[in-house]
């Protein structure tokens, strides 16, 4: 009889059965099995091959009602994803290596949460998560499955439970907006006193300029002051020593001045006369009018 041929995919492996016997793991290809013949005086071994799928899959543990440690009945569903990575002892080690995963969850989900209570479950719900991630793993290991996650799908808490954690989280939603709100006034309010204290401060900055500008304007303008009166006296103290020096040029100045003022109709020149003649007169001196 002709053998026939087994193709095994890259999704797959093989568990090749001599007479019951596993003789190997076959990966991936094609291969001829013999067909099982017994003729009493000759026999040939049954080979049969059985195919294990490789690749990653979900399992899901649904409605588990579990008590947790302040005796709150819940129900938990959790989800949990794996693959096969040793065919030989997955199919070898138990029975059925789906149900005995779906057992090892449940397990672990109901000593993770007897260990929990409520008000824990609902503020760290990953903890459950890696409790049955961290008890699971190294058991089903043993039977050649890998857990890559174990999450908690659904928790379903009784009827009037429910109806009290829905108001809680209504009041925390309510009381967390209300700190939003009273953290953005306070922030604006913070704001608006560092921008009026930025204005003020700018604008004492500004006076502060200000006042020092004009007083090294003022500063300034003495100083002109100062030096053109500076220069002026020492202008005077030449032109007196320059009188001392020569008579003849302040009576020039004199006589400059003289005509000056005689081209002004209302300007009068006082002359003074010798004294012996105002005495012998007896009258104070003349007036004159230029």
């Amino acid at each position: 009889m002709p053998a026939r041929e087994v193709i095994i995919k890259e999704t797959h492996r093989g568990l090749w059965y001599r007479d019951g016997v596993l003789t190997r793991v076959l990966e991936a290809g094609r291969y001829r099995v013999p067909r099982y013949v017994n003729l009493g005086f000759y026999r040939r071994p049954r080979v049969e091959v059985v195919l294990v799928d490789m690749r990653e899959r979900d399992l899901t543990i649904k409605g588990q009602e579990i008590l947790t440690a302040d005796k709150v009945a819940i129900r938990v569903s959790i989800i949990v994803q794996f693959r096969v990575v040793d065919p030989r002892a997955a199919m070898h080690a138990v029975a059925n290596f789906e149900e005995r995963l779906y057992s090892d969850v449940q397990l672990a989900a109901r000593r993770s949460l007897a260990t929990m209570n409520l008000e824990q479950i609902l503020t760290n719900r990953n903890q459950l998560n890696e409790d049955i991630l961290r008890d699971v793993k190294e058991s089903a290991t043993g039977y050649g499955v890998q857990i890559s996650r174990a999450d908690v799908k659904d928790l379903v808490f009784p009827g009037n439970l429910q109806e009290i954690m829905n108001r809680v989280l209504a009041a925390e939603r309510t009381s967390q907006a209300q700190l939003i709100e009273a953290r953005t006034k306070a922030q604006v309010q913070r704001i608006d006193a560092a921008t009026k204290a930025e204005a003020q401060r700018v604008h004492a900055q500004t006076e502060s300029e200000a006042t020092q500008l004009t007083a090294q304007a003022e500063a300034e303008a003495l100083a002109v002051r100062t030096a053109a009166e500076v220069r002026a006296l020492r202008e005077h103290q030449q032109a007196a020593e320059a009188y001392a020096a020569h008579p003849a040029l302040l009576r020039l100045r004199e006589l400059e001045t003289i005509r000056e003022l005689a081209g002004n109709a209302n300007a009068r020149i006082y002359i003074g006369f010798d004294k012996h003649l105002r005495a012998a007169d007896g009258r104070g001196p003349r007036e004159g009018k230029a």
